[in-house]
């Protein structure tokens, strides 16, 4: 490291991203919870008429064409909308802008890890408070009277999920912000849309990386109160958004039938692995997300995700406290998860 770097940057832990094999390997990859079906139609039509000429100048700074087009389907004003650079740019916007040095960021563990990167590089202080075995809002959480508080619903790397009422419990128990991280949201039975729209302290992240078939486009967004959006674009980059990614992601969210379509058959897939899963003496959590986590207590689970990617599939260990005894594994299609179920079949 160079005599540059800032001290708290010296000690820093980066967040550890899924791996990302070359192109043109022909691996199974259930590892960082992408879509196995391509995006919809519409995204297609409309990369094939993009003009180059539009890449000439700047993007919209707001991104508006998305936000009016995602403001009719989820039935909110523009304004209580902004858009990012995928969902960890909202993540990253919202800490900057609602959390000053020193002061408190608060979620339940375990969870996205890279809260606690975005926390450090802000130099906020991070409250963890551990989930118990039924997964719902931990005790404590509210306690904690963050200025920031995190919750994945449906969570990561666990799937579970909890339930709308319960996080507006926590939102009217709390003095700061409760940000509902809802990557996975589109694969669950329930959100916490309307929270966003009644609660003047809730907000609502969304990303088209999952369920709209779009991990390579990077774009996600969130849904408040105008002030809080107000707030956030404060602190935004100028241009956050591309001008290619803009006009594929409006395209995108505007095809709400091809997303029912895609969530159902991986909703059908999910129930497929996990009957598979738990026939080979795995305990799989029941999952609201694109993903199971699986636990088994032999061969370790280190070694199975080691065997498998010696055979061409990839699945997701995470070596921290607490998750190594599990695999999160993310719902491919038929042909993926028959194939991994016929590896782990001979490995356990």
């Amino acid at each position: 490291m160079s005599k540059y770097l800032r001290k708290t940057i010296e000690t820093l832990k980066p967040y550890e991203a899924g791996e990302q094999p070359s192109r043109g390997s022909t691996v199974i990859k259930l590892n960082t919870n992408e879509n196995p079906y391509p995006p919809s139609p519409n995204v297609r039509r409309a990369l094939r008429t993009f003009s180059p000429i539009a890449l000439k100048r700047y993007p919209e700074p707001l991104a508006d064409t998305f936000r009016e087009a995602a403001a009719k389907v989820f039935g909110v004003r523009p304004e209580m909308i902004i858009a990012g650079n995928g969902s960890d740019d909202i993540i990253n916007i919202a800490i900057r802008a609602f959390v000053d040095v020193g002061e408190r960021i608060a979620y339940p563990v375990p969870t996205y890890s890279l809260y606690s990167v975005l926390a450090d590089i802000q130099q906020a202080q991070t409250f963890e408070v551990p989930f118990d075995d039924s997964f719902d809002v931990p005790k404590g959480l509210a306690e904690a009277q963050a200025k920031l508080t995190f919750v994945a619903n449906p969570n990561a790397p666990t799937g579970t999920f909890i339930r709308p009422e319960k996080i507006e419990q926590l939102a009217r128990k709390t003095k700061g912000i409760v940000a509902v991280d809802e990557a996975y949201a589109d694969f669950a039975d329930a959100n916490c849309l309307e929270l966003a729209k009644r609660l003047p302290n809730v907000l609502v992240l969304r990303t088209l990386s999952k369920s709209y078939s779009l991990a390579g486009l990077r774009f996600g967004f969130a849904i408040g109160q105008p002030r809080l959006i107000e707030d956030m674009n404060k602190v935004k980059d100028s241009y956050n958004c591309d001008a290619l990614a803009i006009t594929l992601a409006a395209r995108a969210i505007e095809d709400q039938a091809y997303l029912a379509k895609t969530v159902a058959r991986i909703r059908r897939q999910r129930q497929v692995l996990t009957r598979g899963l738990i026939s080979l003496g795995f305990s799989v959590l029941p999952s609201q997300a694109n993903f199971l986590w699986a636990t088994i207590h032999s061969p370790p689970a280190k070694q199975i995700y080691l065997e498998l990617k010696r055979r061409g599939i990839l699945v997701r260990y995470f070596d921290h406290p607490g998750l190594t005894s599990g695999l999160r594994i993310s719902v491919g299609s038929s042909k993926d998860n028959r194939s991994l179920i016929k590896a782990l079949a001979s490995i356990v």
